[in-house]
């Protein structure tokens, strides 16, 4: 179907061009200007796929004809999207974990073998899951979770205590928080992880604990109070061992 755009505006006089038009029905932003064409310079630009060209236009034609929406629209990614980010991203992926059960976690043997008391052998190195801890960790990358946890603790929770076991020999660190240290700190109450300190995967549950929906969140200002939270909750949270034998001396 061919696109209804509407001119904006261009920057640049009598010639038409660069220009900004807008995506009437999508609300999608089409610019269009003289392209990058120096090596040197093509070579730069970040996240560039096959088939994009970069073009430079001036930054006041994006001030003046750029859309000034007040309100993000959500952006909502399969399950095949979201696990694609866990091989495209070049640094860091943190994880919070707010929740007091996940039904994919009751669905696994691990966990009805954990329920019925009994020794939970965690060596799953052929799994896809674990492959892909050991090849981005490997690659020098950090992958890294805070796991919030109530007092006393869930079944849920202490199932995910052990389950550290095999995150760590794959490679991820993984912390624990008190729920009350941090409700103190405010930290967010939704499960999110947050890639590269530029990008948000903010996880959807339905009332029964599924996973149903990831929503992807790139405004900065958004990014940075989900860093925020990063920040002050791997600064209180404690390495999972030590979290565990506080518990065991607990009880």
């Amino acid at each position: 179907m061919v696109r209804r755009l509407r001119f904006n505006g261009t920057g640049s006089g009598d010639d038409g061009c660069p220009s900004v038009h807008e995506d009437v029905d999508s609300g999608e932003v089409v610019v269009h200007g003289p392209p990058l064409t120096d090596p040197g310079d093509v070579a730069q630009p970040q996240h560039l796929s096959e088939g994009e060209v970069p073009i430079v236009v001036p930054r006041a034609l994006l001030v003046d004809w750029g859309p000034k929406d007040m309100t993000r629209e959500a952006k909502i990614i399969d399950m095949a999207g979201f696990g694609r980010l866990f091989t495209q991203f070049e640094h860091t992926a943190w994880r919070l974990e707010t929740r007091r059960r996940y039904a994919s976690d009751e669905a696994t043997d691990t966990y009805a073998q954990f329920i019925r008391g009994e020794s939970v052998n965690w060596d799953e190195t052929d799994s896809e899951w674990c492959a892909n801890r050991r090849e981005q960790t490997a690659l020098g990358k950090r992958i890294e979770r805070v796991r919030i946890v109530d007092n006393p603790p869930t079944a849920g929770q202490l199932y995910l205590l052990d389950n550290a076991r095999r995150n760590s020999a794959v490679g991820e660190r993984i912390t624990s928080l008190w729920r009350a240290e941090a409700d103190r700190f405010n930290l967010p109450s939704e499960d999110f992880w947050l890639f590269d300190s530029r990008m948000v995967a903010l996880l959807k549950f339905d009332n029964a604990d599924n996973l149903v929906g990831v929503e992807l969140i790139t405004e900065p200002a958004e990014v940075v109070r989900y860093s925020m939270a990063r920040d002050a909750a791997m600064h209180h949270a404690v390495p999972y061992e030590e979290f565990a034998a506080g518990l065991a001396v607990k009880e």
